[in-house]
């Protein structure tokens, strides 16, 4: 089965709604800036709103200073957002850590369907796993360890985290979407991507389920985010169509990388917004660089 969206024009959509959902994990870097410039205008240019949500589900990582450090520097920058957690607006909370109770009853929706099953393997079982390959991004193809045969549904409740929860994929589908910024992709669930985590044994949701509980609650009609993150997308549309949510369109931009060809990082403080602005940089001379 071809799982296909559509392409997206700026000029068909009245009601334009996008976002920025940066992690408050450390301090924002030029590529963030980049992006998150690119999402501002292509608003604008849709005479849409843009909404600034904080996706801190990291515990050990998000920080308070990091999150008031975020929303300064995007304001520094030039961004402007009409909802936020800095507003408010219509779609409140925007910080994802006082989001708990959406998160549940989808994780609760995708388990009454038999659509994921609870998996006790760790990272570090699955990379040690024989033929488990790695996908394009931070999470590798599981290889199948505690999936249940038949299509069997999972019982474990959720009054016990202890276990991870992932979403059965659909081995040998093709999802395929049109994208704003790069054209057409496609991936083959199962070779590029396999089941993937909903639910983390510490008791959160995880990146991928959140994300799509979250833009859809907020109306978001285009989700501008690096490439990096394309596959994301795939196992994302994949949750729309589970929980029979409206997917927005994509629109990933290419990642701004250093002198040797390395994409920018959080852990490189030295193009992060703070310390460019620390050395003297302007916002109109960051924005030429984009």
């Amino acid at each position: 089965m071809l799982l296909l969206l559509p392409m997206f024009s700026l000029a068909e959509s009245p009601t334009y709604r996008g976002r920025l959902a940066p992690s408050p994990t450390g301090y924002l870097h030029l590529g963030h800036a980049r992006t998150f410039w690119i999402a501002q205008e292509r608003a604008a240019v849709a005479g849409g709103a843009l909404i600034l949500r904080s996706d801190d589900l990291d515990r050990t990582r998000c920080r308070a200073e990091f999150s008031a450090a975020m929303v300064e520097d995007l304001r520094w920058l030039g961004l402007r957002w009409s909802e936020g957690p800095d507003v408010g607006g219509p779609h409140a909370p925007y910080t994802q850590s006082e989001r708990m109770p959406h998160y549940r009853a989808a994780f609760e929706k995708l388990r009454a369907l038999g659509a994921i099953y609870t998996c006790h393997c760790s990272r570090q079982d699955v990379l040690r796993a024989l033929g488990a390959p790695h996908a394009g991004d931070d999470e590798p193809v599981y290889p199948g360890t505690c999936r249940p045969a038949g299509g069997a549904n999972d019982e474990w409740r959720m009054t016990n985290d202890e276990v991870n929860w992932r979403f059965r994929v659909p081995d040998g589908e093709t999802i395929s979407f049109t994208d704003g910024a790069l054209g057409s992709h496609a991936e083959i669930v199962g070779r590029d991507f396999g089941d993937f985590l909903v639910w983390r044994k510490d008791g959160l949701p995880s990146y991928q389920l959140a994300c799509v509980v979250d833009d859809a609650a907020m109306g978001i009609t285009e989700v501008v985010r690096g490439a990096d993150l394309l596959t994301s997308t795939c196992r994302q549309l994949l949750l729309y169509r589970t929980l029979e949510l409206v997917a927005p369109v994509f629109y990933h931009c290419p990642l701004m990388t250093d002198v040797d060809g390395v994409r920018l990082a959080k852990r490189d403080a030295a193009t992060s917004l703070r310390a460019l602005r620390a050395a003297g940089a302007t916002p109109d001379g960051l924005r030429a660089r984009f």
